[in-house]
């Protein structure tokens, strides 16, 4: 008695592959394989393309807005921060703080050539803003070098276009609180060059935020030798809930401590939910694609039932049948999620190229920055991510096989043969 062939052997994988390789008469099923096979593709590279630009619109939206405001803001309960470098070096002694900086923040009106833009006044010392690393290593040639006195301030680059200006020039700052005089108090005018531009990449504060130094700036708002607050930057961003409590403490009574979680965490949290809800949206698209291949291989059974039962009478085993067909089904599945993994990593990897490509055949302005808030749109691919929708991909489309695969293996030779 022979002894059976062991499982997977080539003449499975042979039969598998012709069965693949339709006859002119079964081109429908080919059609059908084909489609799963482009499905498989396409659901892989969408889900791979779009998790990528999700991460990374995270990733630059917050490392753009954590970067420029600080992971922490400690702020005074009785009104402006007198006594901040002591205050400022107390914060810095905290386990974890890697910054503390004293700044000046006001809402004032800033003209140039007839045009007007409300901007935020942001007060800050030459050290602290050189190790403002998201600002410092965007800024325009020779802009620290020049800022300082009493008539200096760096804007950005998008406030710039707007306004049409450029370094050299003058800006005039308009304050609503300004000196106070026996009819009241009158708003403060005063015109300021500029040194330099700076452009992070984030349309929200390049078009509305301009540097002055902090006398400067204290002079202005009538703070005397006060801040607004202290901006806070620590080693790790997702921590900073935890380290709160040791910062307020740091800065002594009547203070408060507002952390990003609390001013930014609804944004992020809606960028998370919407992330979600995508995966589970596009992977109907790999779903779909699956039962394609269920379709296509049960029309394949159902037309190679004579080749069955022949296949059974010539002492192939059942499992040597199902084998057959879980090979022909997952090398379509194979095939299409490494197809669509090449397709959705070429795509991430030259998706800004992409991106201004479309634009310029289309004539219209994809991915607005005035609307998305960053210059570019970001891919981040995750390795995880990516293995996940990969094992995704191919779970599926192996599951898709059983049934027609199993549905061959149970074919009757007798009953094949009798209506053949």
């Amino acid at each position: 008695m022979a002894s059976p062939t062991r499982a997977f052997a080539y003449f499975e994988w042979m039969i598998a592959a012709r069965y693949l390789r339709a006859k002119r008469r079964e081109g429908y099923v080919s059609v059908i394989s084909i489609i799963s096979l482009v499905g498989v593709a396409l659901g892989v590279a969408t889900l791979i393309i779009v998790m990528s630009v999700m991460n990374g619109f995270r990733h630059d939206l917050m490392s753009r807005m954590l970067g420029v405001n600080g992971h922490a803001t400690v702020q005074s309960l009785s009104g402006p921060l007198t006594d901040y470098d002591a205050v400022a070096a107390r914060v810095r002694a905290v386990p974890g703080v890697v910054r503390a900086a004293p700044t000046v923040d006001g809402q004032v009106l800033g003209t140039s050539s007839g045009l007007a833009q409300f901007v935020l006044v942001r007060g800050m010392s030459l050290h602290d803003l050189e190790t403002l690393s998201t600002v410092s290593k965007s800024l325009s040639e020779g802009a620290l070098e020049h800022f300082h006195g009493g008539d200096s301030v760096i804007i950005g680059a998008r406030l710039a276009e707007k306004l049409r200006v450029e370094p050299g020039m003058q800006i005039t700052l308009v304050a609503p609180r300004g000196n106070v005089t026996p009819f009241g108090v009158t708003p403060r005018v005063k015109s300021y060059t500029i040194v330099g531009t700076f452009n992070i990449g984030m349309s929200i504060y390049d078009q509305t935020i301009v540097f002055m130094p902090l006398e400067e700036a204290q002079l202005y708002f009538n703070l005397d030798h006060a801040v607004s607050s202290l901006e806070v930057m620590v080693r790790d961003p997702d921590n900073i809930d935890a380290l709160a409590e040791p910062i307020m403490r740091a800065a002594g009574p009547y203070s408060r401590v507002v952390t990003w979680h609390e001013l930014d965490s609804t944004f992020f949290d809606a960028v998370q939910v919407e992330r979600n809800v995508m995966f589970m949206i596009l992977t109907l698209i790999i779903l779909v694609a699956a039962l394609n291949i269920i379709s296509g291989l049960i029309m394949l059974v159902k037309d190679k039932s004579g080749d069955i039962a022949i296949l059974r009478t010539m002492g192939a085993t059942r499992g040597a049948v199902m084998r057959v067909f879980l090979i022909a089904g997952a090398s379509i599945g194979v095939t299409g999620t490494l197809v669509g993994f090449f397709v959705g990593v070429l795509f991430c990897l030259n998706i800004e190229s992409i991106r201004q490509g479309l634009s310029s055949l289309t004539g219209t302005q994809l991915f607005n920055p005035e609307i998305y808030f960053l210059s570019h749109m970001p891919a981040l691919m995750d390795p995880g991510e990516v293995i996940a929708v990969l094992l995704m991909s191919l779970t599926l489309s192996f599951l898709a096989t059983l049934y027609p695969s199993w549905r061959a293996a149970r074919l009757d030779p007798v009953e094949a043969l009798r209506y053949e």
